[in-house]
């Protein structure tokens, strides 16, 4: 089955911001997002980095040195690709008959709104290139993002309906449908559908990974937004309401852990971006944490604390990630052990 995010991992994929993509005018202002990124996931793993070319993977390694990270657990693979959201066009590592398989799915930029081949072929090119050693490799037409599903381990995913059943990806193909391509492809027994939840300037059609996320097969940490002035108050609500509706595999109420919404953030032109503490991304013995410079950080931090106790809570300030409508789980994605060779000394 789809292995969750909290298992065991052999590195962190990411795609380096680079002149072709929406960063070309606020490299200055992200790039340093992606070199604290890199500091910490080094400091427990591998770290993949996709370069555009040759001279922006001489450029990325100037960055590192500059700012004193080593490149000992950093390898480099140059692919082209149009923007840097490796969450929704990277690999999802499935285990099925005990083999590891990386399932390569469509990626067409959310149903349409930016241009994405490139970015759809960078997955089964890093296959090719043979950076991912021993597991096989799937590719599938099905339409699907890795932002869009969270899974337990146990056979459940967690997802929306307002994403996956949005005509703009795979048209005619109803919940029924979908379970059936989940349970033969991803090995997923049930899935929980989440109606509600959406948040301000996420242009992904509410990617669960901005709202709802497991942190083990019984605890759900999920956005929360009390206040009633606030225009996620209601929708956010509803979804609360779901999530303590359903049940483990087990029979069990979920453990529910809320997460705070920080103030709201908006871009020059008024429009509000999407920050979101559930987009974090869990890596071995740590949790990377997005942090907006918000008294709800700390908040945000304690609370994620005490569903990983055993894991470290690294804050990393995403205030420029989110500009162009993602955080740091959008711009990550774990490879479980196995996928990525050892790192040589």
């Amino acid at each position: 089955m789809l292995i969750p995010e909290f298992a065991p991992q052999s590195g962190v994929l990411v795609t380096w911001p680079h002149q072709q993509s929406d960063w070309k005018d606020q490299l200055d202002s992200v790039e340093p997002v992606y070199l604290e990124i890199a500091r910490a996931v080094t400091t427990h793993e591998q770290l993949l980095v996709i370069c555009h070319d040759a001279s922006h993977r001489q450029g990325i390694i100037e960055r590192l040195a500059g700012a004193a990270i080593s490149t000992r657990n950093i390898s480099f693979a140059c692919v082209p690709s149009n923007d840097t959201w490796v969450r929704d066009y990277g690999p999802l590592a499935v285990r099925l008959d005990g083999k590891m398989i990386l399932q390569d799915y469509t990626f067409n930029a959310w149903g349409g709104k930016y241009a994405a081949a490139l970015d759809d072929q960078v997955t089964g090119a890093l296959y090719r290139a043979g950076v991912f050693g021993e597991p096989g490799y799937q590719r599938y037409g099905l339409v699907l993002e890795g932002g869009s599903i969270d899974v337990d381990g146990c056979g459940t995913l967690l997802t929306t309906t307002r994403c996956l059943l949005a005509a703009t990806r795979n048209p005619g193909l109803g919940k029924d449908g979908l379970e059936d391509c989940f349970h033969r492809q991803l090995g997923i027994e049930r899935v929980l559908w989440l109606e509600h939840g959406a948040l301000s300037g996420d242009d992904t059609d509410a990617h669960v990974d901005m709202l709802a996320r497991f942190c083990s097969p019984d605890t759900i940490a999920y956005s929360q937004c009390p206040d009633p002035n606030d225009a996620h108050n209601l929708s956010l609500a509803a979804m609360e309401q779901e999530l303590l509706e359903f049940r483990t595999v087990s029979g069990e109420p979920y453990r529910l852990v809320p997460l705070p919404i920080p103030q709201p953030i908006h871009d020059k032109q008024g429009q509000r971006l999407p920050a979101s503490y559930a987009n974090f991304l869990v890596i071995n013995d740590a949790v990377l944490l997005p942090v907006y410079d918000d008294p709800a950080d700390r908040i945000a931090q304690q609370a994620l604390a005490a569903c990983f106790p055993e894991r470290d809570i690294i804050p990393i300030n995403c205030l420029a990630l989110i500009r162009q409508y993602g955080s740091l789980h959008c711009a990550t994605m774990q490879l479980p052990a196995g996928v990525l060779p050892a790192a040589s000394d």
